[in-house]
């Protein structure tokens, strides 16, 4: 008989929903079938079971945040149980040392943070039994089945395990010592708050307050331009002056007098130049590019991307969402028709069939083996939906990953560039720039936003044709500072932080890691950048609050802050996965780099100069007797919610990145603690009066929507 492991009850639920079972307490019993011919024992984790031990664990004097205990390096890291989740450890344990059970399946997430969870599980079980590994991309019951069929031995993924082991001991041993002595020195400064800092989110906080500073030490200038409508046989158009390929006219005298000059003169066609551009298809999503897409078109943050993903995926109807890939192998681009079939007859993509491509099994723009690393692109399954029987926010989301398959198939896009430079007077010369869409190709299936499209439609001129200018107009503007990132642009500026590698190292980081964070933390590190106060997103604009700008500034330019230093980071780690790197020695070069933390934050301290930044709004809030105290259970993990001074938050925060909050002010109105502890535990709160949105007030109750797994708005005492 084997244990199955997967790593949530909902996932274990749907592995097991194949096969003809019964339902226990925190396990499920699958009778015996074809696959397992004396029956199994479906288990599941709930995320992280076990947490890397705290400083006091090693040595009571590390409870203590001080410098001398600093830096703080065990000599070997343990693990403890979460007390929430300890229950289904014993579950699993029970069922791991039934000596009729001698398999166990590990059936985590296929990726590096799966192959931890399930691997510590068994470890701490104590049970040493034969390992088998699934590994799918899709919880169709066919991908399923296919897995169970052909499972992995359990060496061929371990590496990966090493990996992940590797990066939770180093991000602990930065992250502590890093945040420790930051909020200590800057403690001394007057600023009593906590300094969170890590190797992904301290390096991305710096990308976001280094455009901060951009935008605020930028100063807007006047400028003139100076436009003209010509008329050439009848045929009108517009231009721009120009001269040294440079339109804007600081002197707005000097703007005045070359369109007086201008005006009802001569024009003559000095040159008209076509350029043809061909633009493909573009490439499957992962999980980076679906996230700014979605920002971009519907304001999703990262996270509600990938939550929403992760709920399709768990319906079985598109593939493993954290995927960093654009590509897919030979073997799901033979399952293309089938899904594509399906997709035709829905009332929604009929429109687009038949393909001009009805296969791309050749095409290696999508199709390449070596260009597929854990997991292939994101795609829609064979277990083809009709969106309009989705959710709102998951037919918005599964219809871009059917869009972009279907796009694949399409002919490229095609335009005529089109540039006419316009002389007056044979003098000034006008520019004017025009496009045309030759073939319209996949764009008939993406809705593309592209400044390009403000391009005007230019009239049939040729070279050497005459006419006169009919109006002149001076156009006044300023110069813009840089804009502010999206969540989405932020997304994609993480992911290409690599950038500031040479081109050899870069190479190798861009085919595994790509910059600060993977595709699986890069939401998870913009949701924490926002908790910790270090940013604020309002209208889908990413602000850096005045303590996210004094922490950077505390650490200048030093490596805790550096792209490179997280991407060369992620680089190694890739390594330790492949097995081409010792996890060993990565670790001793860590401890190195927490000693050199504390030395650089030490250094920089002597010189930290905070005039002009707000230190007043960095005072921490929160009241030293509900600091920290509970006031119940979390409706996401059941772990335990705590005051956390502006909000009540999830204790797993850190160990699981439970991400359940409440906060402590709703729409201008404060939610009382009696309030916060009755939704907890009854699912909704006594009528709360007063409630803002815009010039309008109401009355409601807060629930709890078990279905949507979120806070709601209550109209009714039921």
């Amino acid at each position: 008989m084997k244990v199955i492991i997967a790593e949530k009850p909902d996932q274990g639920v749907t592995l097991a929903s194949p096969f003809k079972s019964k339902k226990h307490q925190g396990y499920i019993e699958i009778y015996p079938n074809e696959l397992f011919p004396n029956g199994a024992y479906m288990t599941w984790a709930v995320g992280h079971l076990f947490q890397l031990a705290p400083p006091e664990h090693y040595r009571p004097e590390w409870k203590k945040w001080i410098i001398d205990t600093l830096p703080i390096i065990p000599e070997r890291f343990e693990y403890e149980i979460e007390k929430a989740k300890a229950k289904q450890f014993k579950v699993i344990k029970e069922l791991l040392r039934k000596t009729e059970v001698t398999e166990i399946i590990h059936a985590g997430d296929a990726g590096r943070e799966g192959e931890l969870i399930i691997r510590n599980i068994i470890q701490m079980s104590g049970v040493k039994k034969p390992l088998k590994r699934l590994w799918i991309s899709s919880l169709t019951p066919k991908a399923i089945y296919e897995g169970f069929k052909s499972l992995l031995d359990e060496s061929e993924t371990r590496n990966l395990y090493y990996e992940a082991y590797a990066r939770a001991c180093a991000d602990w041993l930065v992250g502590m010592n890093a945040s420790r002595i930051y909020s200590i020195l800057l403690k001394k400064k007057g600023m009593n708050d906590v300094f969170s800092a890590g190797r992904v989110q301290t390096p991305t906080l710096a990308l976001i307050v280094k455009r901060e500073k951009e935008i605020e030490s930028f100063k807007s200038e006047p400028f003139w331009e100076v436009l003209a409508t010509f008329n050439i046989d009848g045929k009108q158009y517009e231009g721009k002056w120009v001269k040294d390929n440079e339109s804007r006219l600081k002197d707005k005298e000097l703007a005045k007098k070359i369109a007086e000059f201008c005006q009802n003169k001569a024009a003559e066609v000095k040159e008209v130049k076509t350029e043809r551009k061909e633009f493909q298809p573009p490439l499957l999503f992962n999980l980076s590019s679906l996230q700014a897409t979605a920002n971009k078109l519907y304001q999703f943050s990262p996270k509600k991307t990938l939550d929403v993903l992760q709920s399709l995926y768990q319906k079985g109807i598109v593939s493993y969402p954290r995927s960093d890939s654009n590509y897919v192998t030979k073997g799901e681009a033979e399952t293309f028709p089938e899904i594509l079939q399906k997709l035709s007859s829905l009332q929604e993509y009929k429109d687009f069939f038949p393909l001009p491509n009805p296969s791309i099994i050749h095409n290696k723009r999508y199709v390449n083996e070596k260009k597929v690393t854990d997991h292939y692109a994101i795609i829609p399954t064979e277990q083809v939906t009709d969106p309009n029987k989705l959710s709102s926010d998951e037919r918005k989301i599964y219809d871009l990953v059917v869009r972009r398959l279907i796009a694949a198939h399409y002919e490229q896009a095609i335009f005529d560039y089109t540039t006419i430079i316009t002389l007056v007077d044979k003098r000034a010369e006008f520019v004017s720039k025009g496009k045309q869409q030759i073939q319209e190709g996949w764009r008939k299936v993406l809705f593309q936003r592209e400044q390009e499209d403000d391009l005007a439609t230019l009239p049939d001129i040729q070279q050497g044709e005459q006419g006169h200018v009919e109006k002149v107009k001076m156009k006044e503007g300023k110069t813009q500072p840089p804009k502010r990132y999206t969540e989405g642009q932020l997304i994609t500026l993480m992911k290409t932080a690599g950038k500031f590698l040479d081109n050899e190292e870069l190479e190798k980081v861009l085919m595994k890691t790509e910059g600060l964070g993977t595709e699986a933390t890069r939401a998870g590190i913009i949701t924490m950048l926002k908790e910790r106060k270090y940013i604020e997103v309002k209208k889908n604009q990413v602000y850096a609050t005045d303590k996210g700008k004094v922490l950077i500034e505390a650490i200048g330019d030093k490596i805790l802050a550096s792209p490179e230093m997280t991407a060369k980071w992620e680089q190694r780690l890739s390594e330790i996965g492949e097995g081409k790197a010792s996890a060993a020695s990565f670790m001793e070069q860590v401890k190195k780099l927490s000693a050199k933390i504390i030395e650089d934050a030490l250094e920089m301290s002597e010189r930290w100069d905070f005039t002009g930044f707000n230190t007043d709004a960095i005072q921490r809030t929160k009241s030293k007797a509900t600091l920290g105290k509970s006031v119940g259970k979390c409706k996401l993990c059941d772990g335990t919610i705590i005051d956390k001074g502006e909000f009540y938050g999830c204790t797993n925060y850190a160990k699981t990145k439970c991400s359940f909050t409440i906060s402590k002010m709703i729409l201008g109105k404060k939610i009382s603690q009696t309030n916060v502890k009755k939704l907890l535990q009854n699912g909704k709160t006594d009528l709360i009066k007063g409630f803002k949105k815009g010039e309008k007030t109401f009355d409601a109750f807060l629930v709890w929507d078990e279905g949507q797994k979120k806070l709601s708005f209550s109209f009714k005492n039921d």
